[in-house]
């Protein structure tokens, strides 16, 4: 089994001979089982046991039997206690997503602790010039002890959730520093491993309740897709990394559809939903935080009224005159007013977007710029009577999330020009200006 464990090393994770391998402990059998075999593959391991202090005195029996393991096998452990109850509370989230959090948050930190140790090591032992770090995968990583079966249960808990095809790779034996050395291996195995050895492990009790999904997942719908097929593990898995395998053509295929019926990153035009391409409006949606029945209503928004939104924790889609339109929420950016150049000049030159000329004689106060506001209006060079600068905006056809972006040049209460579109016909330059204040961006 070691050598299962090892082929599968070499094969998908490529992670060099001796590398550093922070061990998630929980101290329960299948992480028990990581630390071992890694550690007699001659990776040198470091453990990192959490206390989440969710289960009274099992959690201090678990911190207890993970300090035990350790030194009896001459491996240094890190132990981090978390108020994972306080946690949640503050950020509306589930004990069980807190724990995650906090949990992957810690590994990163450690994980980049380290990584720097090394490379502070590679600088002064003068290789990190003659043998520069290829990948990040030549770096340290932290191993969790994943196995088929818990492959298996997430490829049925993200189908119960809905997704994707990416949705139906499940867990990737490697990703941005994160190992699982033990997706080869089934739970049969790893306690008959620990059994040869005659290893001893915990069993964390929070298991056997069914308050969370995926726990009624393993104790009620596993054991009944076994009794209608023992393989039905291995089957899971196998389709898995069939998809996993066949989503770089997938992703081409995908790319080349969404150039040629003009998808961007941040427009989805609606003739694109004309043929039902719901697999491209998936693809433009993913990773961006929005649920099933927002993306169903997407992909039916061209019978939506124009300025239809849909919002997640960090992107918004507006449902604009022939597209959806796509921007990330920057709650703690302000956007920056553009820096004007003030300048008087004899008469009217250059001319473009970013260039405005006034009569300098109407400007008695300091120009400032500021954003729209709801409710402002100018009077548009070349017209005589006041329009609403949001209505001026739609007639160029700029979208709401343009809208909002738009910045103004003002003149005390007056704007006098709507940057980069229209300045104000009151400070216009006519026969009897005698001196050209020339602004611009």
């Amino acid at each position: 089994m070691i050598e299962k464990v090892k082929a599968y090393i070499d094969r998908e994770i490529l992670l060099r001979p001796r590398s550093a391998v922070l061990v998630a402990l929980s101290g329960g059998a299948d992480s028990t089982a990581l630390l071992l075999i890694m550690k007699e593959l001659g990776y040198k391991v470091k453990a990192l046991h959490c206390n989440f202090h969710l289960r009274g005195e099992e959690s201090n029996r678990d911190q207890t039997f993970a300090e035990e393991l350790c030194r009896q096998n001459g491996v240094p452990l890190a132990i981090r206690h978390f108020e994972t109850e306080d946690y949640a509370r503050q950020h509306g989230v589930s004990i069980e997503m807190a724990a995650r959090e906090l949990r992957y948050a810690w590994f990163r930190e450690e994980l980049e602790r380290v990584r720097e140790e090394e490379r502070s090591e590679e600088v002064r032992q003068g290789k990190s010039q003659d043998s520069p770090l290829e990948t990040d995968r030549d770096e340290a990583c932290v191993a969790v002890a994943h196995h088929r079966d818990d492959q298996a249960e997430t490829l049925i808990l993200n189908l119960i959730r809905g997704t994707g095809l990416r949705g139906l790779t499940g867990m990737p034996a490697w990703r941005d520093g994160i190992i699982r050395p033990l997706l080869c291996l089934n739970r049969e195995e790893i306690l008959a491993y620990l059994k040869s050895r005659g290893q001893s492990y915990v069993t964390d009790s929070s298991n056997n309740e069914r308050t969370y999904l995926r726990n009624r997942i393993r104790l009620d719908v596993m054991p009944l897709l076994r009794e209608l097929n023992p393989a039905a593990v291995r089957h899971l898995c196998l389709a898995g990394d069939i998809v996993r395998e066949s989503l770089p053509y997938y992703q081409k295929g995908i790319e080349a559809t969404s150039r040629e019926l003009g998808i961007t990153e941040g427009r989805f035009p609606l003739s694109a939903l004309a043929g039902h391409h719901q697999s491209l409006l998936h693809e433009w949606l993913v990773g961006k935080g929005f649920n099933n029945s927002q993306e169903e209503e997407m992909l039916l928004s061209a019978k939506s009224e124009v300025g239809k939104m849909w919002s997640s924790k960090s992107h918004s889609v507006l449902r604009d005159r022939d597209a959806l339109i796509q921007t990330e929420i920057q709650l703690s950016k302000v956007k920056t007013p553009p820096q004007i150049r003030e300048e008087l000049v004899s008469c009217i030159g250059e001319t473009g977007r970013n260039i405005a000329y006034f009569d300098a004689d109407l400007l008695t106060k300091p120009i400032e710029v500021r954003l729209v506001r709801e409710g402002d209006s100018f009077v548009p060079f070349g017209m005589k009577g006041r329009k609403l600068v949001s209505d001026f905006l739609t007639d160029v056809k700029l979208s709401r999330f343009e809208k909002a972006e738009t910045f103004v040049a003002t003149h005390g209460e007056d704007i006098i020009w709507l940057i980069g579109h229209r300045s104000d016909n009151r400070y216009r330059v006519t026969e009897s200006t005698s001196r050209i204040l020339k602004l611009s961006v």
